[in-house]
């Protein structure tokens, strides 16, 4: 019979258990207090944070020193810098020799206007200038003859002269002798004295009648270049009523049908000059002052871009909105076509070596005023001041320093916090 178990029994030793538990214990509290050290920054900037944010779910942005190209985009359609139109040149039958959408060169024959009544005319002013050339080769004719008659006269008054004076000198040395009287002495006196007069008057009829001939001539030959200006515009009225290309390029519309009646003056074919095609655009009310003939431009075409200029802005207003025209300032790309749509961006201002950061929903969420600035996986607000702004970047005149990083997506989710935790 066993009384109690003490024969049985033997004692064991605890320590090496406490030591091992005093170990455990010892190296838990050191791996709390590494793990404390490590996470004392991100504890200290969670409890500093007024709100948090996952990294994937915000954008950030790097600001740079560099050029800023201050531009706007807009949409634009290409429309014909020229495009004039064959009018009828007088009334008529019309005959069409193109069709719409025909490429043609200058001086290529569009259609012809039959017109019996202007030909007719200019018959009739032919027949004139030949009446008129006619009359004027009379009159020239005649003033010779009647110049060679009056130097006749004068030639016949001469002798005429010289034979009374040779008469006069006889009857002076008879009478001086006393074979003449006093009066045949006085009879050789007049003859010469007639004879000079009508010498006289001979010379200044042939003076006046060579002035009015003169005038007869030049009033003939006024009235001769008068029909010759009429005939030569008759002769041009009926060239042009072959019609002709006024440039090079395409035929975009036909304004009436073959063989159609016409009034003068009546449009007939449009004509699309393919070398002179621009772009049509809309500039907002606000920026319209800035852009001015002259200002560069990139015109987009597909995946192409091209440089142009502004050639014209509108000065009226329509709908909040100002049209204007940009020309390509190099070749014209081929294969454009009437209307068809681009995309253009006008080159304000370039502001060299300033402050910049991409543009991004953040400028509109902060009004311009404020942004996050990301360091240490904290987000801060900042004031700051923004200058220019492009399609793509904004100037910072304050508030930023190069290299900083920024949020640049939507900051409306921070809710106005001043510091948010990037987690």
């Amino acid at each position: 019979m066993i009384r109690d178990v003490s024969s049985m029994d033997r004692a064991i030793d605890d320590r090496p258990r406490r030591k091992r538990h005093l170990l455990v214990l010892g190296s838990v509290a050191a791996v709390l207090v590494t793990c404390g050290l490590v996470l004392a920054p991100s504890i200290k900037r969670w409890a500093q944070s007024e709100t948090s944010v996952p990294r994937a779910q915000i954008r950030l942005g790097s600001v740079a020193c560099g050029d800023l190209v201050r531009e706007v985009a807009v949409d634009g359609r290409v429309v014909a810098g020229s495009n004039p139109t064959a009018f009828s040149p007088a009334q008529g039958i019309v005959v069409i020799d193109v069709e719409a959408g025909e490429v043609v060169e200058e001086g290529q024959v569009l259609g012809r206007v039959s017109s019996p009544e202007l030909e007719n005319s200019l018959m009739q002013e032919r027949a004139s200038l030949a009446a008129a050339a006619s009359e004027h080769d009379r009159l020239e004719i005649s003033s010779r003859q009647r110049q060679l008659e009056n130097e006749q006269d004068i030639e016949l008054a001469e002798v005429r002269l010289a034979a009374s004076r040779r008469n006069l000198d006889r009857s002076q040395r008879l009478f001086d002798i006393g074979l003449v009287n006093e009066i045949d002495l006085e009879t050789a006196r007049d003859e010469v004295t007639i004879r000079t007069l009508e010498l006289g008057k001979a010379q200044r009829r042939e003076s006046l009648e060579r002035e009015m001939h003169a005038f007869e001539l030049e009033d003939a030959g006024q009235r001769l270049e008068r029909q010759r200006l009429l005939a030569s515009d008759l002769e041009r009225r009926v060239d042009s009523l072959v019609v002709r290309a006024p440039v090079a390029g395409l035929v975009s519309r036909i304004h009436v049908e073959d063989s159609q009646a016409v009034a003068r003056n009546e449009a007939l074919v449009t004509v699309v000059d393919l070398s002179a095609l621009e772009v049509e655009t809309a500039v907002a009310e606000n920026l319209a002052d800035e852009v001015t003939p002259g200002t560069s431009a990139v015109i987009t075409i597909g995946a192409e871009s091209f440089d142009g200029a502004v050639v014209g802005i509108s000065p009226e207003v329509e709908g909040n909105r100002v049209k204007g025209r940009v020309a390509f300032t190099g070749a014209i790309p081929g294969g454009l076509k009437q209307n068809q749509r681009v995309s253009v961006r006008i080159v304000l201002e370039t502001r060299r070596d300033v402050l910049k950061v991409a543009r991004g929903p953040w400028l509109e969420a902060g009004s311009g005023r404020q942004a996050y600035i990301v360091a240490d996986g904290m987000a801060v607000m900042r004031p700051i001041e923004i200058g220019a702004t492009s399609i793509s970047e904004v100037e910072i005149r304050s508030g930023l320093a190069a290299e900083d990083e920024i949020v640049i997506s939507d900051t409306t989710r921070f809710e106005g916090a001043q510091r948010v935790l990037v987690r």
